[in-house]
């Protein structure tokens, strides 16, 4: 197990203290969670960043029991999206906890507590997302107004000497393409890193893709919808194309869709 230290980023103290106390108050009722967002970024990335808010994973089975210690505690706790993100509030400061991606294709399980990493945060020890699970979520998020490709080149670039790679292979399935797309930009952003990204990996993802074109065409289905919640709707509503995160070929059901969709305006202006 790696242990990551260095320096934390700029909070007020009301802030500091809210997430302190909201942590240990979990941690207090058995309700096991790791530290992610911002944190785990600098920690991992050597990228340290100024935020108001405070990212923590759960599995889906735990977050009402956490919401409900939550709120027990006086905060402000509120499932926004069934299918992926809860809030607590307090005051100007606030927590998010999170149990899946917006798009419903990266859930939290136990593999991304079995393969945690142990840091200092906050004053705490504490456990943060894994490197691979944090480039198999960031990797799906390509809106118009924001794109986590810079983080995943820049996960890739500190990390890549000890990614467990096969796993992170795995972890995308039948995505892969997804990650193999990011892997040929990382060499475009980094042409004298190339070769951190190994050998093995690039030639298994260039003969599926050499294989495909061998292959009949596929269904019609747009897969723009897991990296975009916005971009694609054209897709669906106009052109007839199934939606690529609705059950059962996602785990979205149409209700969990309408809501991640309703909220677009309010997200982004």
């Amino acid at each position: 197990m790696h242990i990551l230290t260095s320096g934390e980023g700029l909070q007020d103290q009301e802030a500091l203290d809210f997430y302190r106390d909201a942590l240990q108050t979990l941690a207090g009722h058995d309700v096991p969670y790791l530290v992610g967002g911002a944190y785990a970024f600098h920690r991992y990335a050597q990228i340290a960043r100024h935020t108001k808010d405070f990212d923590i994973f759960l599995m889906s089975r735990d977050v009402d029991r956490a919401l409900d210690v939550l709120a027990a505690r006086g905060y402000d706790a509120k499932l926004l999206y069934p299918h992926w993100l809860a809030k607590v509030r307090s005051g100007d400061a606030f927590m998010d906890v999170i149990f899946n991606s917006g798009n419903g294709v990266v859930p939290v399980d136990d593999e991304w507590f079995q393969h945690a990493q142990q840091a200092e945060v906050l004053g705490l020890t504490l456990l943060l997302c894994p490197v691979e699970e944090m480039i198999w979520s960031k990797s799906y998020v390509l809106e118009r107004e924001r794109t986590d490709a810079a983080d995943v080149a820049h996960l890739i670039r500190h990390c890549a000497g000890w990614l467990n790679w096969p796993r992170l292979v795995r972890r995308f399935g039948a995505n892969w393409r997804v990650l193999f797309g990011h892997l040929v930009l990382f060499g475009f952003i980094y042409p004298e890193e190339r070769a951190r990204v190994p050998e093995g990996v690039m030639r298994d993802l260039m003969g599926r893709l050499e294989r495909e074109l061998t292959e009949s065409g596929g269904e019609h289905v747009c897969n723009g919808t897991l990296l975009s919640r916005e971009q694609y709707l054209v897709d669906i509503e106009r052109w007839g194309y199934e939606d690529a995160r609705v059950f059962p070929r996602g785990s979205m059901t149409p209700s969990d869709v309408a809501i991640w969709t309703a909220a677009i305006n309010h997200d982004t202006h």
